[in-house]
């Protein structure tokens, strides 16, 4: 028996679902679309069932919150964000954020499609299948790099603002945190922007946490809870907090390590380090001015 089963919907919905969708791609593929306008239009017609001229005279404070010029992220706050390519990508985050508080959204059927619509004008890069569930956060989304069959569940942090690569097949399950920038213990304003990379095959489990900059190599395993602080090798399944490798997994078809070769995710040329606020221009080396006992 598979382990997924598929699922059908309505087929007058599905009709209906892929006409919108496809649509919103053409659209978006448009250089002339105006993809402020477009989000507010969408989301007045799905949120409240009309035009959003319409409802900007009936309702004007429901009208001001759909429109992705009245609202901020808190990326725009910060001086590492790439102002020019957060605003391009700005309205479709606000759209994304806001179909998931709706029953569309919040279907697994439409909302996975909707979002793998989404992500291709969203992300730096994206492979085949897409899969995303409701309520994923991003920190500037431009930065996010996905390879094929990349699924993420809900409630996710992906804090991109730095770079995060998700290889082939990366499963990142609910309330788990990948991060790419860090601050300095001294002064907390002194942020250093890392890449981080999961390799092919990872999985992140429950709850668990990547910090900026670490490479978690092909096909491990990041347990629940566990807080990864340095790389991580291939076939590894770490614990703890920090975590630390407690098993490998057994492998013996692996090409890689019969050849003794590196790993795919172990010849991805990560980004180097860079300071995220000017006020700080200098790169110290980690754990800088912690006194241990």
């Amino acid at each position: 028996m598979p382990w997924l089963l598929p699922r059908r919907v309505n087929p007058g919905a599905e009709r209906e679902l892929e006409r919108f969708l496809g649509e919103l791609a053409e659209r978006l593929a448009d250089p002339a679309t105006d993809r402020r306008l477009l989000v507010r239009e969408i989301l007045a017609q799905v949120m409240h069932g009309t035009g959003f001229e319409e409802l900007a005279e009936r309702a004007p404070l429901a009208a001001l919150a759909l429109d992705p010029a009245n609202v901020t992220f808190e990326a725009e706050y910060y001086a590492a964000t790439d102002q020019e390519k957060f605003q391009r990508v700005k309205p479709l985050l606000w759209m994304w954020k806001a179909l998931d508080q709706t029953p569309l959204g919040q279907s697994v059927h439409a909302g996975v499609k909707i979002r793998a619509t989404l992500a291709p004008f969203i992300f730096k890069r994206v492979g085949k299948n897409p899969k995303f569930f409701q309520n994923v956060e991003f920190s500037v989304g431009y930065n996010l790099e996905l390879g094929d069959d990349v699924v993420v569940h809900r409630h996710v942090l992906l804090d991109d603002i730095g770079g995060i690569t998700l290889m082939d097949r990366v499963s990142i399950a609910d309330y788990a945190n990948v991060y790419s920038h860090t601050h300095d213990v001294r002064e907390q304003a002194d942020v250093t922007l890392k890449h981080t990379v999961l390799g092919t095959g990872v999985r992140i489990t429950y709850h668990a946490t990547v910090l900026a900059g670490v490479r978690v190599g092909d096909d491990a395993m990041v347990a629940t809870m566990a807080v990864v602080t340095r790389d991580v090798p291939p076939h590894a399944i770490v614990m703890g907090v920090p975590a630390r490798v407690k098993r490998i997994k057994e492998r013996p078809d692996c090409p890689y390590c019969n050849r003794g070769e590196p790993h795919p995710a172990e010849r991805v040329e990560r980004l180097p380090d860079r300071k995220g606020n000017p006020d700080f221009p200098v790169l110290r080396p980690p754990g800088f001015g912690v006194r241990l006992p």
